[in-house]
């Protein structure tokens, strides 16, 4: 490979040439956004276009760069490749198709950012920019309960998680006519030590609700729907004696029976403070008659 000082006053004089000369015969044309997946392959797609004065080019000097760093992740020069590890080519015939676009191996969230491209040939030079967006999918979500048994009778609320994703997602909450409840739900977003998302959105629901599920959905950064749960809310029987009776047939003849016996002591209690008033006039009479 040549020398740093070589390469300085190739690339000073190959760029002395084009400005004198004022033409471009060659232009670098990279796509301005490339999305990548975790732990995938991803491509940063650049390419060569020839003006209608060259019907072929000679290509010395290749160098892709993450913008703000020195050394570069590949740097072809006069025949010799040098790449970073995890780094290459896309294109194995990059000479004869001008694809020069560049590939990663196996993506991480280090590799996010902008890159800088820059291309010498006997006609000309020219560079671009592109920048690679990492993408993680969240895992699918889940739903849970608190406490695990719902009733009717008392307040309850719906956890939805969903992890390992990038970048920050939006948990959703639906009941069952496709209404959206998110409004009412309180999510929270905790990054990890790696980058990824971990999503937690608590609804909670009153007593006396009236849906019998509720769909948790995992929205990505894009607002596409990754996934979604539905969580049915369980229904538990009426308590029954061992005869088999519901326990609302017992109790409401219970409740009748205790309101009537509670009417007639209130009624005997009446009654007898009547009397006792009663019998306590007529002892004065008797008296004041003596």
């Amino acid at each position: 490979m040549a020398s740093i000082g070589t390469f300085i006053f190739l690339y000073s004089s190959i760029c002395f040439a084009a400005g004198s000369s004022g033409q471009h015969f060659v232009n670098a044309k990279c796509k301005d956004e490339n999305v990548g997946l975790l732990g995938q392959q991803s491509m940063l797609e650049c390419r060569l276009e020839l003006s209608a004065e060259v019907s072929e080019v000679n290509i010395r000097v290749i160098d892709w760069k993450r913008k703000g760093e020195k050394p570069p992740v590949l740097l072809y020069n006069k025949g010799e490749t040098n790449v970073k590890l995890g780094y290459d080519f896309a294109d194995a015939s990059w000479k004869k198709t001008l694809n020069v676009s560049l590939l990663i191996a196996n993506t991480t969230m280090e590799d996010e950012g902008e890159f800088s491209l820059f291309v010498s040939t006997d006609s000309g030079d020219c560079k671009d920019s592109t920048s690679l967006k990492v993408k993680a999918k969240y895992s699918p979500p889940k739903v849970h309960s608190i406490p695990e048994e719902i009733h009717e009778d008392k307040d309850s609320m719906l956890i939805c998680e969903s992890g390992g994703g990038y970048p920050e997602g939006r948990l959703r909450w639906f009941d069952a006519n496709g209404q959206e409840w998110t409004a009412s739900a309180t999510m929270e977003a905790k990054q990890t030590e790696n980058g990824l998302f971990q999503l937690s959105s608590k609804l909670s629901l009153l007593r006396g609700s009236t849906f019998d599920k509720y769909t948790c959905a995992m929205f990505n950064a894009s607002g596409s729907k990754e996934a979604e749960f539905t969580f049915e809310l369980p229904r538990f029987e009426p308590l029954k004696d061992q005869n088999g009776n519901s326990a609302t047939k017992i109790v409401a003849p219970v409740v009748v029976i205790g309101s009537l016996i509670v009417g007639l002591l209130v009624a005997l209690l009446l009654l007898y403070r009547r009397r006792a008033r009663y019998s306590h006039q007529e002892v004065s009479r008797e008296e004041c008659d003596v």
